[in-house]
């Protein structure tokens, strides 16, 4: 395997139509809408304009580290979720929005992750993965902060993927005690990585905005000033090195093809840019390169916008006195 082969054959994959049925879709989309509901409205009552930016840049970040797959065992990858980067960055409401502006992205334009199954990516990937992350790190922020940091990423891919197999069953597309078993003997290894990459991602976060303190992270981090700039750099770095991801299936599709219900996957209704390439460009690593960066910028602004609106309408401009 070269190190570009990864634009060959690429490796993403959230829950594609096909796999749960139609109550079970119905049921998540209920379950979203709800949470994503009550997270628009808690993080509009705290949101301040200084976190603003901040939002946008960790919407890109998380896009752009997806892309990156990494090899796990046994012909398998995985990619970061970043769920628990952006809870512990930002706070759980906040951290639902920004995971709901990614996932919702990469369904709607690079078609990753069927429309249908939207609700249910959103719910396990920006609803269940926040929550469960922050509260672990919570939990043990008092014992040790780094294991705090990583225990956090990593329960929130293993209940993640505990979700999923949950819908499966109900759905009746495999038995439980088999899916449950492989999901998450194989998620289990993909959030040792979920782990140390969010270890160096608030590393990173905490020297480039000197203000994010330990004291201060998922809390006060509004005094971040301009140091966002330098996380848009570095997203737009990640996404540069998209070419380099692993190209074996991640968790999911690894488990869907050994048991046997790949085939119940649709296809897309549309196609825009599928497969995180560009129609039109015939070289597959800069077809890939311009994906990338296009979804970084894309979903930096789609963070951004929709964190100025909530900023903006929790603290609306007075309305000037009459002329008398």
């Amino acid at each position: 395997m070269t190190l570009l082969s990864g634009v060959l054959a690429p490796a993403y994959m959230h829950i594609p139509d096909g796999f749960l049925s139609l109550p079970v879709v119905l049921l998540c989309w209920v379950l979203t809408a709800f949470f994503v509901g009550m997270a628009l409205r808690r993080t509009r009552e705290t949101l301040g304009e200084r976190q603003v930016p901040l939002m946008g840049v960790l919407a890109a970040t998380i896009f752009a580290a997806q892309m990156l797959n990494f090899p796990v065992v046994g012909g398998t990858s995985g990619h970061l979720i970043g769920s628990a980067l952006a809870a512990i960055v930002l706070g759980p409401w906040a951290a639902v929005l920004v995971m709901t502006a990614v996932v919702a992205l990469q369904a709607l334009v690079f078609l990753d992750g069927g429309l249908l199954a939207l609700g249910a990516n959103i719910l396990f990937m920006a609803v269940v993965g926040p929550w469960v992350s922050y509260a672990m790190y919570r939990l043990l922020l008092r014992v040790h902060r780094t294991a705090a940091l990583f225990l956090a990423a990593w329960v929130s891919v293993v209940v993640a993927a505990t979700g999923v197999s949950m819908a499966l069953w109900l759905s009746g597309t495999v038995a439980l005690p088999i899916v449950l078993r492989a999901m998450v003997a194989v998620h289990a290894l993909i959030g040792v990585g979920e782990g140390l990459i969010t270890l160096g991602m608030v590393a990173f976060l905490e020297r480039a905005l000197p203000s994010l303190s330990r004291a201060s992270v998922g809390e006060t981090v509004g005094r971040a000033g301009q140091g966002w700039r330098v996380g848009l750099a570095l997203a737009i770095m990640l996404a540069l090195l998209s070419p380099l991801a692993s190209p074996w299936p991640d968790g999911l599709e690894r488990v869907a093809e050994d048991m046997g219900f790949m085939d119940r996957a649709r296809e897309p209704l549309y196609h825009l840019l599928t497969d995180y390439t560009v129609p039109g460009v015939s070289h597959p690593v800069v077809s890939t390169l311009l994906a990338g960066v296009l979804g970084t910028v894309a979903v930096f602004l789609l963070g951004y916008a929709l964190a100025h609106w909530l900023a903006r309408s929790s603290h609306p401009r007075q309305a000037a006195p009459r002329s008398r």
